[in-house]
């Protein structure tokens, strides 16, 4: 037994040496009809369909005894107070005080094409009618499962961090606002946006990797303001496509030679030009004598795939389309092509320091001249509505979304093949809520001298209203006005007059709205703010409830490691990895530097508290960061308000859905041609008598699948609204009718297997009566080749 003993401690010292880490995803779809998307601010943006579905994705690293942290990433424009307050709650009910406002992260990536209405201040809302309890509900449920799993899979691992530079998938769109910042500033770095993504890689120590999250920033306005479909724009893409990547991987050893079966016609392949061509190799002779083999097997194996082909359209004919039928909503609607039942690798694409990072990388370009826009103010002839920003598949968004989706998924799966680094040391967390509307702030002055300023109420200024080349405002508004105009300082006044202090505090910023001084019928702006450090090993995440700018965000960051370096230089060093997590915990809008609020551009317009917000923050962070080092219990500070009881909604609900006289739900109304055959990069189209989504969101389901015909007649899945190659439209044929129609669009992808297909739809209707019926319906049979 004595020679045991050492064994004994000797494992359990390298056990010590694992945290217990744990993933977990779950759908948080909302709404995909009727409800004004998140984001561009736009009240004609009405959802009416799903690109692809969101998710939230969660981990949790704890020590095997001591601290745990939990990071949720959302596939959503930003996280909100009210989820977040709501979600700690339910947290609370489940584990009593292991999960708190403390050590728990809610991130958004900052799409612009989800559902709104599940934010609680005023300003949020006024697009989407008021408050969508569908949208909020869905959020909270989805966060909830995905910490509950997460928590359910901890098990003994290890995490290992890796970073690297992508270099084209962002530009500012703000330059002239970035070349107010301090030449000697700017010296310091060669971009004018950050290129660097961190990836963390977590890894079982059984079952090997289970997961990534990385950190980079570039908009998630892929999409544009006049996109329906819900869409988790470029990093949900590239969410998608690495966990499908992965997913393709385990089946495959060669992981980057094998692209997943979901994913290899929209991701280039990564081996294409690796290696020479070993037949060049070859003696011309040989050469000649495998040319003709090839065109002998060629001639072969094109009679082959005609009488394939000619055989398949036999059997594809003997399956016309199904008329409409009830479903068991608990059984068939939840039909999905990846299965949630097995352990799966989850991946999340989170969002940092993206203030004035756009995806539009062609640059910006007026649409009635096709020429640049001005430089200073981004307008067209002095009209800032025609200066828009031209993703790199432009005109075609979506081929824009997949483009940047598929650099920072490319640059991922590099980072995380290579990385070695392990993330070793303690874990920790503290958390602080603030007043933000009247912090006392000490700034520097000349001569070495300092004073004490105020940050101010929540205030937006005139450029605020231009919006910015990725979704342009209207009216004469434009970016970096900082002297406002008589007319609409009156129309502001009918809301509310700012007064002389409140105008002084925001100057050079002219106040188009005064929000954190209106409170009908309740809060219009947030004025507590929560500001949080999570620390794993060497990595330390900064959540922010914001967009910070590019120079704002390196400010902090460097400001924060090297705070860090000098309390503790043995615990921090030079290897730390601090990341920004934006747009964390609730949602305040921007936070640019002292000299770009002074040019009052979008950014500097939407930054809220005032000149000195940035050095609130960096001030703020400071002492999160000593309580950190010396393992100290900040106060908790003021309680943001729980509003949830005075949301209004003026969003009208689901009435009733009906079909034209003799036919159901489900039957179909454009069916795809008969004896038709369609080759890869085709698309295939068909059209159902529909119910309106929003009365079931499919939740961890589907509305559109496409399904093969296997052996034995039996049809299975192998398509869904969560494929990047399927798209799912819906329609009513006027605004107030009671009927309406559902779309699938499959473009067929280069890696779709030759046989027999077919698309179903799954919906649910409403009668008179309120009830929910779950129904579906199927196109006819059809070959691809």
């Amino acid at each position: 037994m004595a020679a045991s003993l050492p064994l004994f401690q000797l494992l359990l010292f390298l056990l010590l040496l694992l945290y217990l880490i744990g993933v977990g995803s779950y759908d948080i779809t909302g709404p995909a009809a009727d409800v004004n998307m998140m984001g561009y601010a736009n009240s004609d943006q009405i959802a009416s369909g799903i690109h692809f579905r969101l998710r939230a994705r969660a981990f949790i690293v704890a020590e095997p005894q001591g601290n745990r942290v939990a990071f949720v990433n959302l596939d959503a424009c930003m996280a909100s107070q009210i989820v977040t307050i709501k979600v700690l709650e339910r947290l609370k009910a489940r584990y009593g005080e292991l999960y708190t406002e403390k050590n728990v992260a809610i991130s958004g990536i900052h799409t612009h094409a989800g559902p709104g209405g599940y934010l609680q201040y005023v300003t949020y809302i006024v697009t989407s009618l008021g408050f969508v309890r569908q949208s909020f509900d869905v959020v909270v449920n989805g966060i909830e499962q995905s910490i509950v799993q997460a928590h359910e899979s901890l098990r003994p691992g290890s995490a290992f961090v890796n970073k690297g530079d992508l270099l084209d998938a962002g530009v500012n769109r703000s330059p002239s606002s970035y070349l107010n910042n301090p030449a000697a500033e700017r010296s310091k770095y060669k971009y004018d946006v950050d290129k660097e993504m961190t990836l963390v890689k977590f890894v079982d120590s059984q079952f090997g990797p289970i997961g990534s999250f990385n950190w980079f920033a570039t908009h998630g306005t892929s999409m544009s303001r006049t996109n329906s479909l819900i869409s988790g724009d470029n990093k949900g893409a590239a969410a998608r496509f690495m966990e499908d990547w992965f997913e393709n991987a385990q089946k495959n050893s060669d992981s980057l030679r094998n692209i997943p079966r979901r994913v290899s016609s929209i991701v280039s392949d990564f081996s294409r030009n690796r290696e020479s061509n070993p037949f060049l190799e070859l003696p011309n002779v040989a050469i000649l004598y495998i040319a003709v083999a090839a065109r002998l097997m060629w001639k072969v194996m094109v009679l082959f795939l005609f009488v394939s082909e000619s055989r398949l359209l036999d059997i594809a004919a003997t399956y016309k389309s199904s008329r409409g039928h009830s479903v068991d909503k608990s059984l068939d609607v939840k039909t999905r092509v990846r299965n949630t039942s097995k352990r799966k690798f989850v991946s999340a694409f989170c969002q940092s320091n993206c203030g004035d990072v756009s995806p539009n990388t062609l640059g910006t370009f007026c649409i009635d001249t096709g020429l640049p826009c001005d430089f200073n103010h981004s307008t067209c002839n002095g009209k800032n509505e025609l200066c828009y920003g031209r993703g790199p598949g432009y005109p075609d968004e979506f081929e824009s979304t997949r483009i940047i989706g598929e650099k920072q998924f490319k640059m991922a799966v590099e980072l995380f093949n290579k990385a070695t680094e392990k993330l070793q040391g303690k874990i920790g967390y503290q958390h602080a809520y603030l007043d933000f509307s009247n912090l006392d702030v000490t700034v520097p002055k000349a001569g070495g001298s300092s004073e004490t300023v105020k940050t101010c109420p929540a205030a937006m200024g005139f450029g605020f209203a231009a919006g910015t080349t990725d979704g342009p405002g209207a009216f004469d508004f434009k970016q970096g006005d900082d002297k406002g105009n008589v007319f609409w300082r009156l129309v502001r006044n009918v809301l509310r007059t700012p007064g002389p202090e409140q105008v002084q505090c925001q100057k050079p910023k002219p106040i188009l709205l005064d929000t954190g001084e209106m409170k009908e019928p309740y809060d219009w702006a947030p004025s507590i703010l929560p500001i949080q450090i999570l620390r794993v090993g060497q990595l330390v995440i900064l959540s922010v409830p914001g967009e910070f700018t590019t120079m704002a965000g390196r400010r902090l960051r460097d400001a924060i490691k090297s705070f860090l370096i000098s309390l503790d230089p043995k615990e921090f060093s030079n290897n730390m990895h601090v990341v920004i997590a934006g747009l964390t915990n609730t949602y305040s809008q921007y936070i640019a530097t002292f000299e770009e609020y002074e040019v009052q551009r979008y950014e500097g317009a939407s930054t809220l508290y005032g000149p000195h917000t940035l050095t609130a923050y960096i001030q703020e962070f400071k002492k999160l960061a000593t309580a950190l080092v010396n393992g100290l219990t900040l106060p908790r500070g003021p309680q943001p308000p729980d509003l949830l009881d005075k949301q209004i909604s003026l969003l009208s609900p689901v009435v009733v859905d009906s079909t034209p006289l003799g036919v159901k739900f489900g039957d179909v109304k454009a069916d795809v041609p008969p004896k038709s055959t369609f080759r890869r990069g085709q698309q295939v189209n068909a059209t159902f008598w529909s119910g309106c989504p929003r009365n079931d969101l499919m939740t961890e389901g589907s509305f559109a699948v496409v399904e093969t015909l296997r052996e034995g007649g039996k049809w299975v899945p192998v398509y869904d609204d969560d494929d990047f190659s399927l798209k799912f439209k819906w329609s009513r044929p006027a605004k107030l009718s009671s009927e309406s129609q559902a779309t699938i669009e499959w473009r067929v992808p280069e890696s779709a297997v030759a046989g027999v297909y077919r698309i179903r739809h799954y919906g649910a209707s409403k009668s008179l009566f309120g009830s929910i019926s779950s129904f579906s319906g199927s196109s006819s049979a059809f070959v691809v080749v």
